[in-house]
């Protein structure tokens, strides 16, 4: 459909909580499309997930879709492109571990975000069906991420250690090792 304009830190409407999305309204054209210029700006931004807000559209709904592979955290396994309406994050173990957090909202920086590794997601799919979701590690901490966007909150406000916000550059050069 539309590659959107992401919409970066300091732009006051990322800090605002998202409005949930009406169960009539899901399956809705408008919402369809919404969802394709989604996808567009998710793939042509080169990330793995995006919420609504990113895109200045005040609804509780987010993409995901992790390719797999190696990658900088290890081998991931792979997530097809999934579509989550008005989720809620249930921690079923609040033991935490760390990843250097990025974000299309915050571009150019890398922070490091210790959050719980074993939740639980509910949310609405396209279709208009509840769903559950159980997720450890990477996964818990990407989730974690893309519904903070939904309540007004970047990674960044995570981050206990502020020398531990850095450049991509800096971490590229002499962290990612």
């Amino acid at each position: 459909m539309a590659v959107r304009k992401i919409i970066r830190m300091g732009h006051p409407n990322l800090r605002v909580p998202a409005q949930p999305v009406a169960a009539s309204d899901i399956r809705s054209e408008p919402v369809k499309r919404l969802i394709a210029d989604m996808v567009d700006t998710l793939h042509d931004y080169g990330g793995i997930g995006l919420a609504a807000p990113q895109i200045d559209e005040p609804l509780r709904l987010a993409i995901i879709e992790i390719p797999g592979g190696e990658s900088r955290y290890g081998k991931i396994e792979a997530m097809p492109l999934t579509v989550f309406f008005n989720p809620s994050v249930e921690v079923l173990d609040p033991t935490t571990a760390g990843y250097w957090e990025g974000c299309l909202s915050v571009p150019g920086l890398r922070g490091f975000v210790e959050r719980p590794q074993h939740i639980r997601v509910n949310y609405t799919n396209g279709h208009g069906e509840s769903q559950s979701l159980e997720l450890q590690g990477f996964w818990a901490t990407v989730f974690q991420h893309e519904f903070d966007h939904l309540d007004g909150r970047l990674y960044i406000d995570h981050i206990t250690d502020p020398t531990k916000l850095v450049f991509e550059e800096e971490f590229n050069r002499y962290l990612n090792n």
